[in-house]
Parts: structure tokens; C-alpha cells; sequence
């Protein structure tokens, strides 16, 4: 009966830390700042698709993933419910201090940037960011060869890609970084194997720490069996589906609606782990249907990527770097949970319970436990992300 008691007091708790991850992911998602620069005629241009509230309430992005984690996330959401002319007329303060960074510079010389079209993109939707289109621009120096983006401290990550030339530069910059110097007439992509050492990250990042309905995913195929074998058929099953789609969504060739995928991705994590409460073993199904899974959460990653752009005259080392990045966080999830189980496995083997003799954890049902507990805890929020997405 004692052990009865403490399964339902962990399972107790695990449902209240459902709740609150359910109302995280309901949150304001951090989303880098995708920048096309374009120079023409001696003048340079920036055009940004932006957080902009964030950056004028000082948010400090590096690392953050969620702006409701800030403690400026007051300030933030009021900012969010000002008017567009509003929030414009609070920019240019904050173009003055990137001035002085200075955000841009030409042969080692700065430019002076000015405000040019300002705009929110698409609908506003409750619960998630803001995204505004931002120009700046500034003349550049007579004779000037080269210009180079200095991104600030706290402005997370950026997105920059040049426009208008051959075999462009693209990169990615976070916490305060600059970009090579990018020569004004092309040239400046990276190669081969630069760009792929460059997309690893990138996908790495995409599953730990920001994809959460991913990690929930492949935690709820962990969570079906103790055994190896299992496991591998599942992943092998994930990982070939998804490079499909992936590669597919890159390239363009299918495009589904985000409105359609997502709450399906969001059913996918609620049928895994259902399936884990009502089956304990892998049947001949569950490969395939994992496999079908699979090619939806490929079409969300690609997704990401579409936001990115990958760089036409590197697209495939760029493609497949993505790929390992998110295989890695994919093996990292699953090796943080194993670890986590085999500790936990460890300290319980000999517990010293008050009124009882020292125990030995019959690991199967420990197990057991411990999938019965995750997966409602999982089914939980894939619920609510499958009705927060289908409805809201």
C-alpha cells in the first residue's frame, strides 16, 4: 500500500508540472531576427524581420527562450498591446544606440543607419510574438569593398543574409557576434564544409532547448520499453521519415499549411504516449506509424529552415548539417533520460524506508512506473498543444 501511495504522489506531481509546462509552451517564443542586406548605389539597406518589442524593452535574448522568463516580461506585454504607430514612434532611440555599436560598418568605418519602412508582418495572434519588418538604412563610404554586421549583446541570434549578388554571404551571429567582412560584390558564401559546421548548431538548437513538442515526442518513444531494440526500430523509423520531409520542405516541393501541421505534430506526442499506457512491448504497427509521425515532424523542421534560407550555392552541406544537428539533440534527449532513469534506478535499489527492511527495485516495474507517470504527463500537454492549436 506504502509504495501504491508514494506512485500516486509522484504521479500527483508530475501532473502539476504538466500544467505549468502546458502553460509555458502558451508563452512568447524567443524567434531570431532575420536580417537581407542589400547594397545599391552607395547605399546600404537592412531589412528585419524583428522582435521589436523585446529589443526596446531591453530583453536581454541571449539564451532566453521564452520572453515571459525575463523580468522585463511586463513591460514586454504591454508593449504588445500598443498600437503600430505607437511602437514606431518609440525606434528611433533605439536605432540611435545600435548606431553607436555601430550596427554596420564599411571598411572599418561606421554608418550612420536611419529608420526606413517600419510594419508589423501578417495577423496578431495572442500567445505568441509580434514579428515586424524594420529597414534601416545609411550611406556607405566612397570606395568602400567590404561591409560587416555587428550584432549587440542580448539581441539573440540573427539570421544575415546578403542580397543582390553572386554566391551571397550568409551567417548566423548570436550573443554579440559580428560577421566576417562581406565583400559588396559577392563572394562571400561560405564553403563547403563551413557551412556544414555552421548548420549543426542550428539544428541541435532547434530540439534542445527550443523544440519542445519534438523532445516530448521522442521522450514518449523512449518511454514504450526498457529494452534497446525497441527503441532503435523507433528512432531509425523517425529519423528516416523526417529527412524525407525535411529535405522535400526545403526544396519546396511539398509545403503543408503550419495550421494543419502542428496540431497534428501535437497529436503525434499524444498518441505515443497513450499508446505507452495501454502497451508494453513494440508491436508490428508502431514503427510505421511512427515512421507517418515522423514525416510531419520533418515539415516542422523544415519550417525553421525556411525562416533561415538556406544558401543556394551550399544548400545541400547546409541541409544535411541541420540534419545531424537535430539527430544529435535527438540522441542528447535520449541520453539525458537514460542517464536520468539508471541514477534514479541507483539511488531507490536499496531503500531505506522508516518501519521497513531495505528494498530492492524490481527495475521493470520501476519502469513501468515511471512510463505510466511520463506518459500521461506528455498525453497531458500533446492534448492541450492539439486544442490551444486547433482553436486558438
Amino acid at each position: 500500500m506504502r509504495a501504491v501511495l508514494r506512485f500516486l504522489t509522484k504521479l500527483r506531481v508530475a501532473l502539476v508540472m504538466s500544467t505549468l509546462w502546458a502553460h509555458a509552451a502558451t508563452a512568447h517564443e524567443v524567434v531570431p531576427t532575420v536580417a537581407d542586406l542589400t547594397v545599391e548605389e552607395g547605399r546600404v539597406t537592412l531589412s528585419m524581420r524583428i522582435t521589436i518589442e523585446a529589443f526596446l524593452v531591453g530583453i536581454d535574448l541571449d539564451g532566453l527562450q521564452d520572453t515571459n522568463e525575463a523580468e522585463e516580461s511586463d513591460a514586454y506585454d504591454d508593449l504588445r498591446g500598443q498600437l503600430p504607430r505607437e511602437i514606431e514612434a518609440q525606434i528611433d532611440p533605439l536605432i540611435e544606440t545600435w548606431n553607436a555599436l555601430p550596427l554596420i560598418s564599411a571598411d572599418g568605418q561606421a554608418v550612420a543607419l536611419s529608420r526606413g519602412a517600419f510594419g508589423i508582418e501578417g495577423a496578431q495572434t495572442v500567445g505568441v510574438p509580434r514579428i515586424w519588418t524594420l529597414d534601416l538604412m545609411g550611406d556607405m563610404p566612397d570606395g568602400a569593398q567590404t561591409v560587416t554586421v555587428n550584432w549587440p549583446d542580448g539581441g539573440g541570434a540573427l539570421v544575415l543574409r546578403q542580397q543582390g549578388v553572386e554566391d551571397p554571404f550568409t551567417g548566423y551571429l548570436e550573443e554579440g557576434g559580428s560577421s566576417a567582412e562581406i565583400p559588396l560584390a559577392g563572394g562571400g558564401a561560405a564553403g563547403g564544409w563551413e557551412t556544414f559546421f555552421d548548420y549543426i548548431p542550428v539544428g541541435f538548437d532547434h530540439i534542445l532547448p527550443q523544440g519542445l513538442d519534438h523532445i516530448l515526442f521522442v521522450l514518449g518513444l523512449f518511454l514504450l520499453s526498457m529494452q534497446i531494440a525497441p527503441l532503435l526500430w523507433q528512432v531509425t523509423a523517425f529519423t528516416l521519415a523526417h529527412t524525407v520531409t525535411l529535405a522535400l520542405g526545403a526544396l519546396g516541393w511539398v509545403t503543408i499549411p503550419a495550421s494543419i501541421v502542428e496540431p497534428l505534430i501535437a497529436a503525434s506526442i499524444v498518441y505515443v504516449a497513450v499508446e505507452n499506457i495501454f502497451v508494453r512491448r513494440l508491436h508490428a504497427w508502431r514503427p510505421a506509424v511512427v515512421f507517418g509521425f515522423g514525416l510531419l515532424h520533418g515539415l516542422g523542421f523544415a519550417s525553421v529552415l525556411a525562416e533561415f534560407g538556406l544558401p543556394d550555392a551550399q544548400f545541400i552541406p547546409a541541409l544535411v548539417g541541420f540534419n545531424i544537428g537535430v539527430e544529435l539533440g535527438q540522441l542528447a534527449v535520449i541520453a539525458m533520460a537514460a542517464i536520468v532513469l539508471v541514477s534514479a534506478a541507483r539511488l531507490a535499489r536499496y531503500a531505506d524506508l522508516p518501519g521497513e527492511e531495505l528494498v530492492v527495485t524490481d527495475y521493470p516495474v520501476m519502469f513501468r512506473a515511471v512510463s505510466l507517470a511520463g506518459s500521461l504527463v506528455i498525453a497531458a500537454i500533446g492534448a492541450f498543444w492539439v486544442v490551444e492549436r486547433v482553436f486558438f
